[in-house]
């Protein structure tokens, strides 16, 4: 069974008697137990207590005695998973998988960290840095439309003529205008950065890259 699952990249360190294992136990930091019921000099049943007086991780009770009572009293005793013998290895690679992944995926995974500018379309909200900008319709549609493009470049033109909140018979220098007033509410939370760059004889590229 080691040899089968360091082929998972799984690291074993096996013990024949239980007493030996639970030394090892204050000897080395363990992500599971795999624990058989017939020991000697112990009973299995009688080690799951000893364990959980030194660690919470998982147990997996791995065992020929199919008695529903060894069962029973092995989850109440503590052990997370309970598989009586003979079972394919490869059902108990996945439970192992199943139980590290329950157990310590909540504390191993790093929070996401909120991008800086955040579009709610259906709200008709953008938040910078975690804060509600408060903009103009016009405002809305071309900052939205640089998040939507972000860190690629954005024509004046299409700035126009895709808003729908800007007419169609306004002069391209008042998307500049709207920029200008875009960021002027930015610089409101930080105005030690620039976020929307003018790309010269195109238009303009917003980026969070700072």
């Amino acid at each position: 069974m080691t040899n089968y699952l360091t082929k998972f990249d799984m690291q074993v360190i096996g013990a024949e008697d239980p007493y030996i294992g639970l030394s090892l136990l204050t000897q080395h930091k363990f992500d599971l137990i795999i624990l058989d019921l017939t020991l000697p000099g112990m009973d299995g049943l009688e080690v799951i207590p000893k364990i959980r007086d030194i660690t919470n991780i998982p147990i997996i009770i791995s065992s020929a005695r199919d008695d529903i009572t060894d069962k029973v009293i092995g989850m109440e005793r503590g052990a997370d998973d309970y598989m009586p013998k003979p079972y394919d290895p490869r059902e108990l690679v996945t439970r192992i998988k199943t139980i590290l992944r329950r157990t310590y995926g909540a504390e191993d995974k790093v929070p996401e960290k909120e991008e800086l500018f955040v579009l709610d379309t259906n709200a008709r909200e953008i938040r910078f840095k975690g804060k509600s900008l408060e903009l103009t319709a016009a405002e809305f549609d071309v900052l939205g439309m640089l998040l939507q493009h972000k860190n690629g470049s954005v024509s004046r033109e299409q700035l126009l003529y895709e808003s729908e909140h800007i007419d169609d018979d306004s002069s391209i220098k008042n998307i500049d205008v709207i920029i200008s007033r875009i960021r002027q509410k930015i610089a409101k939370i930080d105005a030690d950065n620039v976020y929307i760059k003018p790309i010269r004889g195109v238009g303009y590229l917003l980026t969070d890259r700072v």
